[in-house]
């Protein structure tokens, strides 16, 4: 007793002193850590339950049933069907196991060869010369059911927003009260509820779907009026109504459930009668780094490196130093005689210039480096001062990339490199906001919303983190965030990395098909940028102990973010070509 008396007190003075909460119970006990904040973990079957007034919803269905009573069989089966509605209030206590009370009314509709208080009309004879009576039954009926999700106790918790489970298997019994309501003589009895439920969601937040339900309601033998046959056949065992259903669950925030690890280092106390202050804390510290990695119109780095191994661009590199295209004129006295003469530079060969490191790329005079790294876009002049001027500094003509008369002056995929845009203008970059550096971080959080349980970074302090902190990057990024990123990879369990990419909807072919056509190269450069960063991030040194199947790729139901705006240069545009990359870690 006096241990225990000891060790609610100390249970107290911690959970008041302290963010977490801690459990501590009597000698050679372990005490563990449980944050506030839930952490992140890879089991399925592993989550934290809510509080009370989470994970609501409210549903109504209509339907068809068949009445099974004694004298079922008298008649035609379509003199059995009935209508009902439903109603109810529901809760999931778990992904898994739920309840919800649920009010129905309705009829049943049968027959007779016997006069009861449901029946009414003539006597009516059938095809074997049996005489019966048609019979209806008016009810209501109040019920609460136990919910099984079978989907989720067989697959496990597809998590919070997650595009998988979008089909789901609910089983459901219960027991009710039933209310016979044409009657003058009031009957109430007990009902049985049996469901079989197939819902279909239609967005990964999963806050509303469509509901199939095959029912099954029971009730004592004699629901029907009938007790002892008068005509000395056996009674059924019970009156049953049979059904289907189709309606709809809508579920209130808070609709999902976190994950949680265990402590993975716990702590033993011996003689827990010394003060709280001996109680160490050793359990890690979990958290989720979030950053954005914004990409020019039609690119994705599919053709680039680190995708295409031997490919002498890199698309990281060529996003966080590389200069207009990456592409030169092979021919420089070919070029240098048609500035000269102010003739076309189109029909002349090109190639690709290999990329730098952003730390290892040398500063080039009124040159601009990185796509969004500042506020120069990264398009530059093709006027014969300005290619004259890089020449001599570095030796080359800088080239566009043409593809079938078209000019682009910022690097595209090889497949979109045909595309006919509505605006010459749209292939050139003509304005930057600086979204891929430490500076663009509130344009960033404003327009992406990041999630509230992570640390908003930008691409050039991650790059800057995993590659170098020095030349261009450096001007891009910040040194305190840098240092910050640096202890998390140097001291840190880097734990799984997800990528999720986007696209717009800035499609202008004019084809055969061209709506069907658009959507599906929107839809790959959304996965292949999200695949770029993956693969960069997989063949880094600092990610050299995750293994593969923890960098993931989700796929989104609609990476395609429809825009209006016929410019491919605005903020809104910019914005959504993009990679959300977050990155869940542990120090210990």
């Amino acid at each position: 007793m006096r241990k225990f008396v000891w060790s609610m007190l100390m249970l107290l003075s911690v959970g008041w002193g302290s963010a977490s909460a801690q459990e501590i119970v009597s000698s050679d006990t372990t005490v563990c850590e449980v944050n506030q904040t839930p952490q992140p973990t890879d089991d399925h079957y592993r989550i934290v339950t809510n509080r009370f007034w989470d994970n609501w919803f409210i549903l109504a269905n209509i339907g068809e049933h068949a009445f099974v009573g004694d004298y079922g069989s008298v008649g035609k089966f379509s003199g059995l069907l009935s209508p009902d509605f439903n109603v109810g209030i529901g809760k999931w206590f778990t992904p898994g196991i739920g309840a919800k009370l649920q009010f129905g009314i309705g009829n049943s509709k049968g027959y007779s060869k016997e006069d009861t208080h449901y029946t009414y009309g003539d006597w009516l004879t059938n095809g074997d010369g049996i005489p019966y009576l048609k019979s209806k039954n008016k009810w209501w009926d109040l019920n609460v059911s136990a919910m099984f999700n079978l989907s989720r106790l067989f697959c496990g918790y597809e998590g919070k927003i997650s595009d998988k489970l979008m089909n789901q298997f609910i089983a459901s019994v219960g027991i009710g009260g039933l209310h016979h309501r044409a009657i003058k003589a009031q009957r109430n009895e007990w009902s049985g509820h049996f469901e079989l439920q197939y819902s279909r969601f239609f967005d990964k937040e999963k806050k509303f779907s469509l509901d199939l339900k095959a029912r099954a309601m029971l009730y004592q033998t004699n629901f029907d009026g009938i007790t002892l046959k008068s005509t000395g056949e056996n009674s059924v065992w019970f009156d049953a109504n049979l059904g289907f259903s189709v309606g709809f669950t809508y579920y209130f925030k808070k609709r999902h459930w976190d994950r949680c690890l265990p402590c993975e280092n716990p702590v033993y106390i011996n003689n827990v009668i010394a003060a709280p202050a001996t109680i160490v804390n050793e359990c890690p510290e979990y958290g989720v780094l979030e950053f954005y990695v914004f990409f020019p119109n039609n690119y994705s780095g599919r053709n680039d490196a680190p995708t295409m191994v031997d490919a002498p661009v890199n698309a990281i590199d060529y996003l966080a130093s590389g200069i207009f295209t990456q592409t030169k004129f092979d021919n420089t006295d070919a070029v240098a005689q048609r500035l000269a003469s102010g003739a076309s530079l189109s029909g002349l060969k090109t190639s690709d210039i290999p990329t730098q490191k952003a730390g290892e790329a040398p500063e080039i005079a009124g040159v601009t480096r990185g796509y969004e790294m500042s506020l120069s876009p990264i398009s530059l002049s093709m006027d014969a001062e300005s290619m004259n001027r890089f020449k001599e500094q570095t030796g080359y003509y800088y080239a566009p990339m043409y593809c079938q008369g078209n000019i682009w002056h910022y690097r595209v995929d090889t497949e979109t490199a045909m595309q006919k845009l509505i605006s010459e203008d749209n292939y050139k970059e003509g304005q930057s906001f600086g979204l891929n550096a430490h500076s663009g971080l509130g344009i960033v959080e404003q327009n992406m919303r990041p999630g509230a349980d992570s640390k908003l970074v930008s691409f050039a302090d991650i790059y800057a983190a995993v590659e170098n902190n020095k030349g261009n990057v450096a001007l891009a990024s910040d040194s305190a965030t840098v240092g910050r990123l640096n202890e998390i990879f140097e001291k840190g369990r880097l734990l799984y990395v997800v990528a999720e990419g986007l696209a717009t909807s800035q499609d202008n072919y004019i084809g055969e098909n061209a709506e069907e056509i658009g959507l599906e190269r929107n839809k790959k450069l959304a996965y292949n940028r999200a695949f770029t960063v993956v693969n960069w991030l997989k063949t880094n040194p600092k990610f050299k102990n995750m293994p593969g199947n923890a960098f993931l790729v989700n796929a989104l139901v609609n990476p395609v973010v429809e825009l209006n705006d016929e410019s491919v240069q605005g903020l809104n545009a910019k914005v959504k070509r993009s990679v959300k990359v977050r990155i869940f870690y542990a120090i210990d």
